[in-house]
């Protein structure tokens, strides 16, 4: 038959003359402004994806920013809310809220439980003892008729009736 030689070369001048073939068609069905445009649009694509890709990642960026925003925001209530709670609360009730809680408020609490100092209320207590309070029941009915007998009056009238 044929030999390996023979073969070889008839196939390498086969492989040629279909790539020369190949290349002359290709040119005839899209002509060079149909490449150009195919090029151009696919740059135009590329540019946009890349565009697109960027603000994609600000957007996330941005997102992560007001995120870290936000979560400083809660922080500062909530350190300012637990504060109040210690400051505006007798110590006996601070303690249960530590002791609730988990011991970590935020702030340095044991030194704002230790300060702190309880009174009564300057308008309930009595300005002079036997005399009533702003808020008390009785405040102002002095001028006032009145039709019963109160708990100060019944006492009023039993220290009178001992002194006299």
């Amino acid at each position: 038959m044929f030999s390996l030689e023979v073969l070889i070369m008839v196939a390498a001048i086969i492989f040629c003359i279909g790539g020369l073939l190949g290349a002359l068609i290709s040119r005839t069905m899209f002509p060079p402004e149909q490449q150009k445009q195919l090029e151009e649009s696919l740059k135009t694509a590329r540019q946009e994806l890349d565009q697109y890709q960027r603000e994609v990642a600000q957007h996330f960026a941005d997102t992560a920013e007001l995120v870290h925003n936000l979560t400083r925001n809660y922080k500062d209530v909530h350190d300012h809310l637990a504060k109040g709670a210690l400051n505006l609360t007798n110590p006996e009730i601070t303690r249960q809220m530590m002791a609730a809680g988990d011991k970590s408020l935020g702030i340095e609490a044991s030194a704002d439980i230790d300060e702190q100092q309880v009174e009564a209320p300057r308008d309930w207590a009595p300005k002079v003892p036997g005399q009533t309070g702003t808020l008390s029941e009785e405040y102002g009915l002095d001028d006032i008729e009145r039709t019963e007998p109160t708990a100060t009056d019944i006492e009023t009238e039993e220290e009178n009736q001992k002194a006299g």
